[in-house]
């Protein structure tokens, strides 16, 4: 049974503030690495190409988690509270809007086993 989870968080930054809230969440690659269960934690920005004319916010974070409880004790950082405080909540914050899902690769009703 895979435990691992994956998460898509995508940022729509207000106009004019994408460099600032691409490298705002560019800082937060390092210590997220350090987590002994972040697998995978990049950024990246969206980029035109005429075989993935799908559209999306512009900037997404691709993260892979050891497990669900990894997960959400990364979500708990102060430095990841302070991050969605400061660059959502707030507002004079530089992004209009996030989506932050979680998926796994297991299909629905798989009968693992328990080990």
């Amino acid at each position: 049974m895979s435990r691992k989870v994956y998460c898509i968080a995508s940022f729509k930054p207000k106009p004019g503030k994408e460099d600032t809230v691409f490298k705002a969440l560019q800082a937060l690659e390092p210590n997220a690495h350090r987590e002994d269960a972040c697998l995978k934690y990049t950024v990246t920005r969206h980029i035109d190409n005429p075989f993935a004319q799908g559209s999306s916010y512009p900037i997404v974070f691709h993260e892979v988690w050891d497990n669900r409880e990894a997960f959400e004790a990364h979500c708990q950082r102060r430095e990841i509270r302070e991050f969605f405080a400061t660059h959502l909540e707030a507002d004079d914050g530089d992004i209009e809007d996030a989506n932050v899902c979680i998926y796994t690769d297991e299909p629905d009703g798989y009968d693992a086993p328990q080990v």
